[in-house]
């Protein structure tokens, strides 16, 4: 096999167990324990000037950020990925 084959594999691996690993230690209950709608705070400081840890931006981005962060890394590497299959040209082979 290509050297080049079996490095893209591995960091294929590597970077399908951290999603894993980062899925599966995130804690997914806790907004899950009744259906009935509620509202939706969106600033971080409740009335009292503490951390209102219901809010939107913080559930968003503190106690999911790690998560956040790694799908932005997939997201990115699929995308250059993308570009890259897609500027390579077909070598033509013009033997009759």
């Amino acid at each position: 096999m290509n050297k080049k084959i079996l490095v893209a594999i591995l960091a294929s691996a590597m970077l399908l167990t951290v999603l894993v690993a980062a899925v599966a230690a995130s804690n997914w209950g806790d907004h899950f324990e009744n259906d009935s709608p509620q509202k939706v705070e969106y600033t971080i400081y409740d009335e009292d000037g503490n951390v209102n840890e219901e809010s939107l931006n913080y559930v968003m981005f503190v106690k999911y950020g790690p998560l956040l962060l790694i799908l932005a890394i997939l997201m990115f590497g699929a995308m250059i990925g993308g570009v890259c299959i897609a500027r390579e040209e077909v070598e033509s082979d013009d033997t009759d």
